[in-house]
């Protein structure tokens, strides 16, 4: 199972549960201790010149976004990024960090939909 939580809100992992940043760029102002025992895997984000594209007009672009985000996760670098997630899902859950002001219209919802799975907010 996947969670979501924006990284400025976490602090400890839940138990039996591995932690995976989807974001391409390190969160600001994050210390490395935090992230010590988290995964990080950039090759699952969107592209430099894809999410500069997005955010000149992320509110009018979301469609188009995801359509490109979701052929660009046809790469081989992607895929081989997803069958890494997917192995890590089979072994406990995933908690899916991202520091993204809204998770829900982010690559972070196009990566699930992609997944087939749901977008489950972390508690």
């Amino acid at each position: 199972m996947y969670r979501v939580q924006r990284i400025y809100d976490f602090h400890s992992l839940p138990p039996h549960t591995l932690a995976v940043l989807v974001d391409r760029l390190y969160p600001r102002g994050i210390p490395k201790a935090v992230m010590a025992d988290v995964w990080w895997l950039k090759d699952l984000t969107p592209s430099a010149a894809l999410r500069k594209w997005y955010h000149e007009d992320a509110a009018a672009r979301f469609e188009g976004f995801a359509a490109r985000y979701l052929e660009e996760l046809r790469g081989s670098e992607a895929q081989q990024a997803i069958g890494r997630l997917k192995a890590l899902a089979q072994q406990q859950d995933v908690l899916l960090l991202t520091a993204v002001k809204n998770p829900q219209q982010s690559h972070v919802s196009v990566l699930l939909d992609y997944l087939g799975e749901p977008f489950v907010p972390a508690e």
